[in-house]
């Protein structure tokens, strides 16, 4: 069933998405991304429109809002652990500063966030986050102002022009590389618990890892010292870009020439299915990583700002 509210005071109607507003879905990306880089959440399959929110008026879609479970905790994991749920609220340009219809907008989708939160382990807290281009600055003083969030990371995006080439570094011998499809779930719990390794704080989850798996073209690349794992990076293509995420190699094995060699094979495959570019995020303050990233061709692009409240 579709839920649906009327602001009387304003005119506006905040329901569900459906169907029907395709065409007018089209209209409100249009204006949003017109600042350019601007970070606009698609809608996803009919079974995450539970999830998103839109405000009409006199017909027109003004504004939309989406929440998603980003992180899961399992159990065991350090008490400082925190599950994260994203949220991402748009308006047409001309009602970027129309707090009024942002309010509205935002109870809505708080609701459900809190309704998601109980489907959460209580062993671990629980953060609201939202992340926005640094050029987005009516959207992000809205949340920083009038809902408290505290800014908390930034990320590069970095682009690499796919038709450019660079020296690809040799592997040494003790190591393997191969690619790793996680085919079943003992594999995907030994990902996990290497990944926790190196991200102790937000953990993937097996929810999110699943949902990496079904983008197109999806491949994990691993490294190996005799059977055990000592790097990885996960793959795959949005929309007409190659997509780079968790790049991460273990402590004793780091300054090994691991990760720069699995970026060349990442890159290699994107270029072996026609892709021009591909892309990747990484956290501003990690200089190690920038260097590594521009080392093999990737440039910074833009500038994503997270900020996060308890719930």
């Amino acid at each position: 069933m579709t839920n649906s509210l009327i602001h009387p005071a304003e005119g506006i109607t905040i329901r569900n998405f459906e169907q029907a507003d395709m065409t007018l879905l089209g209209g409100l990306y249009d204006s949003v991304t017109s600042k350019e880089n601007a970070v606009f959440w698609w809608v996803g399959d009919e079974d995450n429109w539970a999830n998103v929110y839109c405000a009409f008026e006199n017909g027109k879609m003004v504004a939309k809002g989406q929440v998603e479970i980003m992180n899961i905790v399992p159990p065991g994991r350090s008490e400082e652990s925190r599950h994260s749920i994203y949220l991402n609220l748009k308006t047409i340009t001309e009602r970027e500063q129309d707090y009024d219809l942002l309010d509205s907008l935002y109870q809505t989708v708080l609701l459900r966030a809190l309704d998601l939160k109980e489907t959460l382990s209580k062993e671990y807290k629980t953060t609201l986050c939202v992340g926005n281009n640094s050029s987005e600055i009516a959207n992000t003083q809205f949340f920083e102002k009038e809902k408290g969030f505290c800014h908390y990371n930034s990320l590069f995006r970095m682009n690499h022009n796919l038709n450019d080439t660079f020296s690809a570094p040799e592997l040494s011998k003790e190591f393997d590389f191969a690619t790793w499809m996680m085919e079943t779930p003992q594999e995907e719990d030994h990902y996990l618990e290497l990944e926790a390794e190196v991200w102790p704080e937000t953990p993937l989850g097996k929810e999110r890892l699943s949902e990496f798996k079904q983008n197109p073209r999806w491949s994990s690349m691993v490294v190996r010292e005799e059977e055990r794992i000592v790097g990885s990076l996960m793959v795959w293509q949005e929309e007409k870009s190659g997509y780079i995420e968790n790049v991460f190699v273990l402590e004793p094995w780091r300054r090994s020439g691991i990760a720069k060699y699995m970026l060349s094979k990442a890159l290699n495959y994107f270029r072996t299915h026609g892709l021009e570019e591909a892309y990747l995020m990484v956290l501003t303050n990690n200089d190690s990583a920038l260097r590594l990233y521009e080392s093999v061709g990737f440039n910074l692009t833009s500038e994503e700002r997270r900020y996060r409240i308890e719930i």
